[in-house]
């Protein structure tokens, strides 16, 4: 197991194969910081490119997963925001939102862990992973309007895709609150569990993953990905090509020589 040190606001670690990324303002409910997604961003990239890592886990410490933006703050350093340009504090969460862009479009497996909360800014990030495992008393919301903001970090494009305009467009309008019975029946969790099992139904699914064929999964995410945008003949040109070079792959033969032995194949992500 390898760990980098510790920051305020992101705890990272590297283990069996898993990324663990968890968002650290525990007091405030994980609500959102610049440094913590300056870190979150920058832990994100190195994650995307590190061969030691298969799988990419995001949570929150303490009773959340994040309560989105920082309000209080936002309330304290209002004067301060005012004195910039529209085009700089645009850019500068701009650069912050890439997060759910690493998150939707690394070629590994993400997985959100909600442990309580996901509201605003932090239910776009969980909804930018490719799995989202949630405790029974967790909840999700939208919020923005509640505070008189439009909405941010691609929670408009993951949450329209997930249930659908119409719906989409009520839960942003209304920022309903929706519990995991309801966000199970939307399409919104991968699963539901109690809230002791979280951690541990977490780390089996990831570690289960992290096992798994790396480079299958980066062409299974790089296919459904341009299936949210491209045209069927798009589509079915990259899958051709994915598939034949996954059928390709040392993986591909291990698990071909597995099944003729009737064992469980050993994957190297070749």
């Amino acid at each position: 197991m390898t760990e980098r040190p510790a920051v305020t606001e992101l705890l990272e670690r590297i283990e069996d194969g898993v990324a663990w990324l968890t968002l650290n303002r525990p007091e405030r409910l994980n609500a959102m910081s610049r440094p913590m997604l300056a870190d979150l961003v920058a832990a994100l990239m190195r994650a995307a490119t590190d061969d030691a890592v298969r799988v990419v886990v995001l949570t929150g410490a303490g009773r959340a997963f994040c309560a989105g933006g920082d309000v209080k703050r936002m309330a304290e350093t209002a004067e301060a925001e005012a004195a910039k340009s529209t085009e700089r504090r645009a850019t500068e969460l701009r650069q912050v939102m890439e997060a759910s862009r690493w998150l939707h479009e690394m070629g590994k497996p993400t997985i959100a862990a909600l442990p309580g909360p996901a509201a605003g800014a932090g239910l776009s990030l969980a909804l930018a992973c490719d799995m989202r495992i949630a405790a029974r008393s967790a909840v999700m919301t939208t919020a923005f309007a509640k505070v008189a903001l439009s909405g941010d970090f691609g929670g408009s494009y993951f949450l329209t895709r997930l249930v659908g305009p119409a719906r989409a467009r009520a839960l942003y309008f209304t920022a309903e609150v929706l519990d995991m019975s309801r966000a199970e029946a939307l399409g919104l969790v991968t699963s539901v569990v109690d809230d002791a099992d979280l951690e541990a139904e977490t780390r089996r699914l990831a570690t289960s993953l992290a096992a798994g064929p790396a480079l299958t999964f980066a062409a299974i995410k790089r296919n459904m990905n341009l299936a949210e945008t491209g045209t069927l003949a798009e589509v079915m040109d990259l899958e051709a090509i994915q598939h034949t070079r996954c059928s390709e792959s040392a993986d591909h033969r291990e698990a071909a020589q597995a099944f003729v032995e009737k064992r469980a194949p050993r994957f190297i992500g070749r």
